[in-house]
């Protein structure tokens, strides 16, 4: 009797070898390797082959089976431009992360902590589209509990098809009769298929299972929803290949408050520069018009030290956000820095500028940066207003109250341009801010009649503030 063959995949990055290795060669991982049942040759599709009844190989069935391959090539000058118009969530800040709604076609995979609101948002939005026709595919939750949780959040249930398993044959039989606008899977860690022969949520079986359900869905204009768990490290779970199977990838981020920040980490059908931001109330997720009221901090009388407000860039919109900074002597003559809102790399790079051109002197120190209401800030924008909070922090003198400061700092402590420059003055005095400081010219050529207080090297910010 032959023997099964098998391979060893890892279980963080989906690599694979013949046989078991302590450590994978593709991500470094220790003891990541399992043994897995190589999936049987299907008709010489590589691994790839379509299920039976799912739409067949390429060339039979409509476009290709699967939009992919089709029954032969085709000039791209004679391919339709026309539109499709993108559908509303029901909110208006997930519509801004995807680009401007719902693509038709698009696979999207939204990731998170447990807990942190994915199946609301998800559940939000099918009763938001659920005039086009919605499939929720349930690998985790009954029927019963589903309706119990949308009658709580208010969702109505007409025009929602639930479908409480984990198995793909099922999910595309009922792909098959529904024949939705939007399917949501959650999550896409439960589905499996007996023809990858191995448990669910290994490697093999979300790969297979998740290029089936894009495939399908492609072909058909049916947008699809992925919800993924993430790991510990705060990636999604499951082998990378999902994130490349997939049009847009979305994650979760909670503060230390109520306030849940969505972002985009690709995105093919818009930028990946936009956040969305949402607060949980008892009714499920509300989206928040004005975040500025969340990441500033509105107080009576003089500014503490350490504490400067930044208008910084994110996607299309100006955020001001509050930036905290605190130094104590080191303990054990050795100096860290904490800092989880903005990396501590570029915190030690800022402290060690001001310690070479402003005479400050933060060796012995320990750094602590915080941003207000808990959201990550990757901009440069965000470094003069940094090394002023240090500076604040370190000398104990406040700013200035209604002033702002934005601009990227160099080695060399020069003031550098930022974008949008103009945007981000207009926006503070908006916000009640009569001034800024920021570098002597913006980097794009911006009309408008906007002033600010120039500053070229940081020495010339400090005088300038104080």
């Amino acid at each position: 009797m032959s023997k099964t063959k098998s391979n060893f995949v890892c279980t963080a990055c989906g690599h694979t070898e013949p046989k078991w290795l302590g450590r994978c060669p593709g991500c470094g991982e220790w003891n990541s390797l399992i043994e897995q049942a190589a999936p049987a040759n299907r008709g010489g599709t590589g691994g790839r082959g379509m299920r039976a009844g799912s739409g067949g190989p390429a060339g039979a069935g409509g476009p290709g089976g699967g939009g992919i391959a089709g029954s032969g090539s085709v000039a791209l000058s004679q391919v339709s431009t026309a539109d499709h118009p993108r559908l509303e969530s029901g909110f208006a800040e997930l519509d801004r992360v995807l680009g401007g709604g719902v693509t038709p076609g698009s696979s999207v995979l939204v990731g998170g902590e447990p807990g942190i609101g994915k199946s609301t948002l998800m559940l939000h939005c099918a009763g938001a589209l659920r005039s086009r026709g919605v499939l929720y595919v349930s690998g985790e939750e009954s029927p019963h509990q589903l309706r119990r949780r949308a009658d709580r959040l208010g969702v109505g249930g007409e025009g929602i098809e639930v479908l409480a398993t984990a198995e793909l044959s099922a999910v595309m039989d009922a792909l098959e009769r529904v024949r939705p606008s939007v399917c949501i899977v959650d999550s896409v860690q439960t589905l499996h298929s007996p023809e990858v022969g191995s448990v669910p949520g290994t490697v093999n079986q979300i790969r297979y299972c998740c290029y089936e359900l894009v495939d399908w869905a492609r072909s058909r204009d049916t947008a699809i929803f992925f919800v993924a768990h993430v790991t510990k490290e705060g990636a999604i779970a499951g082998p990378k290949v999902l994130e490349h199977l997939v049009d847009t990838v979305l994650y979760f981020e909670q503060s230390e408050t109520d306030v849940r920040i969505l972002r985009a980490t690709k995105n093919r059908f818009g930028a990946t520069d936009e956040i969305g931001v949402f607060t949980m109330r008892e009714r499920g997720l509300v989206q928040v018009n004005d975040p500025n009221a969340i990441f500033l901090v509105h107080r009576d009388g003089d500014l503490p030290a350490g504490v400067v407000a930044a208008p910084v860039f994110e996607g299309s919109r100006v955020l001001l956000v509050e930036i905290q900074a605190l130094t104590v002597p080191a303990k054990g003559g050795i100096s860290r820095t904490f800092s989880d809102r903005i990396d501590s790399g570029r915190v030690s790079r800022v402290a060690a500028v001001l310690e070479k051109h402003a005479g400050m002197r933060f060796s012995d120190q320990d750094i602590y940066v915080n941003v207000a209401g808990g959201m990550r800030i990757t901009e440069v924008g965000v470094e003069l207003p940094l090394a002023m909070a240090l500076f604040s922090a370190r000398t104990n003198r406040p700013i200035p109250r209604n002033t702002t400061v934005t601009g990227e700092l160099s080695l060399a402590g020069e003031v550098r341009p930022v974008l949008h420059l103009r945007k981000r003055i207009r926006a503070a005095a908006e916000f009640g801010f009569a001034r800024c400081v920021g570098p002597q010219a913006a980097r794009d050529d911006e009309g408008g009649t906007e002033e600010w207080t120039r500053v070229a090297r940081i020495g010339e910010c400090i005088s300038a503030l104080w």
